[in-house]
């Protein structure tokens, strides 16, 4: 019998991207029939997949079979992408905000905005969908696009995606690499900062630099989350934790949501599928070690990177909840890592 649950409420995806590039509005109804890629609404009927966070990210111009060709090799460090100012990265931000906004007029999910939104999604069947953005391109120096998101259901931001803007740095994909790969947050980073706190907004820091981590661990009031990130004492990827980053995410009652991309998850650093769900278990007991079982999840990056091939899109995240019971983890824990922990550390950034 095919194990869909408990249900996963995952910690990054990158769909709207994904439809923005295949049409932009006019294709959000194939999230409803079915999507080449990892989730779409079929897909997560059949898998137990019950929503999460739904990335705003601006693209950069650049050659992805190239990087990806670099990826495989046995070192690799893919130079930033350039800086991406406001007014070029505002028109794609309010496309993919407006292909999330449609995918709720049709039915599809529904915009959260707190813990109890997430709990009634989960208890009727419907998809739960965190407004999220992925560096913070879109918003002015002043903060007032970021106010406008926040009323349009904003409830989380990563103030960086690997690349600099005018709020940080961003650390780059580089292996073997240790996260500290430039400066942190710059004045205007730390009024974003600031902002999130006072309206609520989860930070999320899993493209930050390791300078840029330390900045918001010192100035912000909430739990550090990292909602897509992985353990460098595994894999020595620039896009992972230090133990000593991990030990302050768990001083602050934060968490780690788990990434599925393969480049992060392998030793050897290499962005191929070939990957056995035993080595994503190796990083979830790491985490688990540091973190402790109430601060560890799922943030898988659907359809924005390479996955294990036995989890190749939400259809197959039975297999890795059998895995999981396999490898020893009871009922209460693989709750916790599904879902519960999620809500239990939203709920303590957001408020009940």
């Amino acid at each position: 019998m095919v194990k869909t649950s408990p249900l996963i409420f995952d910690g990054h995806n990158d769909v709207l991207s994904k439809l923005a590039s295949a049409g932009g509005l006019s294709e959000a109804g194939r999230f409803l029939t079915g999507l080449d890629g990892a989730i779409d609404l079929v897909k997560a009927r059949s898998g137990g997949f019950g929503g999460g966070f739904f990335a705003i990210w601006v693209p950069s111009s650049m050659d992805l079979a190239a990087k990806m060709k670099k990826m495989v090799e046995p070192s690799y460090d893919l130079p930033l992408p350039d800086q991406i100012d406001a007014e070029d990265a505002l028109p794609a931000a309010l496309g993919q905000i407006a292909i999330l906004l449609e995918l709720e007029r049709l039915g599809a999910l529904q915009v959260v905005r707190s813990v109890a939104d997430i709990r009634d999604c989960m208890a009727q069947g419907r998809m739960a969908a965190i407004f999220h953005i992925e560096g913070a391109e879109a918003i002015d120096t002043d903060l007032h696009a970021l106010d406008v998101f926040y009323a349009a259901g904003l409830r989380s931001i990563g103030p960086v995606w690997s690349r600099p803007n005018i709020f940080g740095h961003g650390v780059p994909l580089k292996f073997p690499s240790g996260p500290d790969t430039g400066d942190g947050l710059t004045d205007h980073g730390l009024r974003l900062v600031r902002r999130c706190n006072a309206l609520g907004i989860m930070l999320d820091l899993s493209h930050l630099t390791e300078k840029g981590f330390w900045d918001v661990a010192r100035y912000s009031e909430a739990p550090l989350v990292a909602t897509h990130s992985n353990a460098h004492a595994i894999c020595p990827h620039a896009r992972n934790l230090t133990d000593d980053q991990l030990r302050t995410i768990a001083e602050s009652d934060g968490m780690v949501g788990l990434n599925f991309a393969t480049a992060f998850l392998r030793e050897d650093g290499q962005m191929v599928s070939d990957v056995p769900l035993t080595q994503v278990l190796r990083h979830i007991d790491h985490l688990i070690d540091i973190l402790g079982e109430d601060r560890v999840g799922l943030g898988s990056d659907y359809d924005g990177a390479m996955v294990p091939v036995d989890v190749t899109n939400v259809s197959m995240l039975p297999r890795l909840r059998e895995a999981m019971e396999r490898h020893g983890y009871g009922e209460e824990l693989i709750k916790k890592l599904c879902h519960e922990n999620w809500l239990r550390v939203l709920e303590k950034t957001w408020g009940a």
